[in-house]
């Protein structure tokens, strides 16, 4: 499956401040070009790319006062291999953080999930957390949290995959965030999922239901939304004017009568146990 993934951010900077990104496709995932431009009128800056432990990439940089031009394009061939995850790894998924209290709703998931495991537990959970919280873009705020999704029943993507990892976690199974390309998403933005850890493998679970899992493009991973931000800065002002993103699957079949199809099957069930290619 060959999918582009774009992104553009014009960013206002105040002063000269310290910029941290995490918009690129993570390693291991496969690429046959990609392209990563800061530029600020004649200069290009060059970051310096650092690689978390789950193989997120970060591009840091210090730029100064005027506007900054962030430009990402990538062509993703094939799938990502995956990794063994380490025991220290699934311990840190099981924790509660500072957007996944597992701890605070522990006593409503064992309740409500009381007997349930693996994949029962996975399919419980993911079907409640859609049903019971409603897609509201602007009316939820960056410091909300599982347990304010759940009271107010209204939420983003990333606070869908703050609620499912929660209730996963207090169910004692280790689940974790993942920021990523969507193509065919609507409304297109960086998308974020939950994913569980079951059987020796991550299974990645969209409770908005508004993307394929199949063609998921992989950012960053991490505890929860703070570990994977596509911006963070220190020491001085910055202020976004715009944010484009896209990303989109190539046609990947033909027939005999020359004509170009997409073989990618059926729609995402949303039900079967995927991992994020």
């Amino acid at each position: 499956m060959q999918r582009v993934v774009t992104a553009e951010l014009d960013l206002e900077l105040g002063s000269s401040v310290d910029l941290i990104f995490s918009i690129t496709a993570a390693q291991p995932v496969p690429l046959s070009s990609e392209t990563l431009t800061f530029t600020q009128g004649d200069r290009e800056y060059t970051p310096t790319e650092i690689v978390d432990q789950s193989g997120s990439r970060l591009h840091r940089l210090t730029g100064e006062a005027g506007l900054l031009e962030v430009r990402y394009e990538a062509t993703v061939e094939g799938v990502a291999t995956t990794t063994r995850t380490s025991d220290l790894e699934a311990i840190t998924y099981l924790r509660p953080s500072r957007y996944c209290q597992s701890d605070e709703v522990f006593s409503q998931a064992r309740r409500q999930f009381r007997g349930l495991h693996g994949d029962d537990l996975i399919s419980a959970v993911t079907e409640f957390v859609s049903s019971s919280v409603t897609y509201t873009p602007g009316l939820s705020l960056g410091t909300d949290s599982a347990v304010t999704t759940l009271m107010t029943g209204q939420g983003v993507c990333r606070d869908y995959a703050h609620v499912v990892i929660a209730l996963l976690r207090a169910m004692d199974m280790p689940a974790r965030y993942a920021a990523c390309f969507a193509p065919g998403l609507q409304p297109m933005d960086f998308h974020a999922v939950a994913e569980a850890y079951h059987d020796g493998a991550w299974y990645v679970i969209d409770a908005t239901r508004l993307a394929d899992r199949r063609s998921l493009v992989r950012i960053a991973t991490g505890r929860d939304a703070a570990d994977c931000a596509f911006l963070t800065y220190h020491g001085g002002h910055v202020g976004l004017s715009r944010m484009r993103v896209d990303a989109w699957t190539m046609p990947e079949t033909a027939s005999a009568d020359g004509m170009v199809g997409d073989d990618s099957g059926t729609d995402d069930d949303h039900l079967s146990l995927v991992q994020i290619a």
